[in-house]
């Protein structure tokens, strides 16, 4: 009986894959993807559990012959079977934007992954600094992890939670994600950029989604920087993004079952917190991508969102474009064939 050889993809580049056999230590193998996976359409992703057939010793080759089913699955990063994600920030260069936080967190708990958010460059600020900002994250309902890879101020305890796990880096550039794996893994040598002086944003150094494995235990991908994530969720399921609605709902209910939190009225979730405003935005955003969507969808509907569930009948548009030469010579030659009969 032939031994099946099974794996996890650590990288994807172009139509090649680096799978890392489960019993085979070291170098993983250049595989590429058999015939019937591309005519059924299965795609294969970083994190994929797979079969590889035809193992080449020698020419450390193979064939990805079975992709197994994913227990969870991101489009960005494009990572799959993840366990948690890691948001890292910086405490200062560049300084830490509430809002742009904010943004990342509440994407983060789109994803149903656990959240873990580590503060990095802990040892510029101060402690009174710290404590100020781990009660203002208590009250969104988050516990922060300060850390430093300058001086090794948290490492220990982040890596007791990135042990038997696979974890999604995630973050703005510039906040040392590079420089927090090339510490907990040291033979990943990845590119570190530096931040600029002047507007105290990162360069981004990470191309691609790459999967490294941790000393002790469980892989770690780290994911190309991106400084604003896609608001790309339904307007109705802003609010469960938010621990701090979550908690307002456990005490009470809004009036109405489709609420959206802005104007409507016996609202339980309006009211006195720090990201209400947050919360606006954001569901602003949602709204106007709700919209542009089912415009997309159904080109042709005489009927326009306006509000949550409530439509009102289009104008009619004007069409500027100037028929094609080939539709003009087409017209021309039905004319012709009708004006003979």
């Amino acid at each position: 009986m032939n031994q099946v050889w099974v794996g996890t993809v650590l990288a994807v580049q172009a139509n090649f894959y680096q799978v890392q056999l489960d019993e085979q230590e070291g170098t993983p193998l250049l595989c590429t993807r058999r015939s019937r996976l591309k005519k059924i359409g299965q795609r294969v992703m970083v994190g994929d559990r797979v079969r590889v057939e035809d193992p080449d010793w020698s020419g450390l080759r193979g064939a990805i012959a079975q992709v197994y089913p994913r227990t969870t699955e991101l489009s960005r990063p494009p990572v799959a079977n993840a366990d948690q994600l890691l948001l890292v920030f910086s405490v200062d260069q560049p300084s830490l934007d509430p809002y742009q936080l904010s943004r990342f967190l509440v994407k983060g708990e789109s994803t149903s992954l656990s959240l873990c958010l580590c503060l990095n460059k802990s040892d510029l600020v101060s402690t009174e600094w710290k404590e100020e900002w781990c009660h203002r994250l208590g009250q969104w309902g988050y516990v922060p992890l300060f850390i430093s890879v300058v001086s090794g101020q948290g490492l220990a305890e982040l890596e007791q939670q990135l042990a038997q796990r696979v974890t999604i880096v995630a973050g703005p550039s510039g906040v040392g994600k590079s420089s927090l794996i090339n510490t907990l893994i040291p033979n990943a040598h990845l590119r570190v950029g530096k931040v600029s002086g002047k507007l105290q944003k990162g360069r981004h150094t990470t191309r691609h989604v790459e999967l490294f494995k941790l000393p002790s235990g469980g892989l770690l991908a780290d994911t190309p920087g991106f400084n604003q994530p896609d608001v790309d969720y339904p307007p109705e399921a802003l609010g469960d993004y938010f621990p701090e609605v979550r908690a307002l709902m456990k005490v009470d209910h809004c009036q109405f079952s489709d609420c959206l939190h802005r104007e409507e009225p016996d609202c339980a979730i309006r009211g006195d917190w720090e990201r209400y405003e947050h919360y606006l935005m954001f569901l602003q955003e949602a709204i106007a991508r709700q919209e542009q969507r089912d415009r997309q969808a159904d080109p042709e509907s005489t009927l326009k969102r306006k509000g949550h569930n409530t439509y009102e009948p289009k104008l009619n548009t004007k069409k500027y474009r100037r028929p094609s030469r080939r539709t003009q010579q087409q017209q021309l030659e039905e004319w012709y064939k009708d004006a003979e009969i």
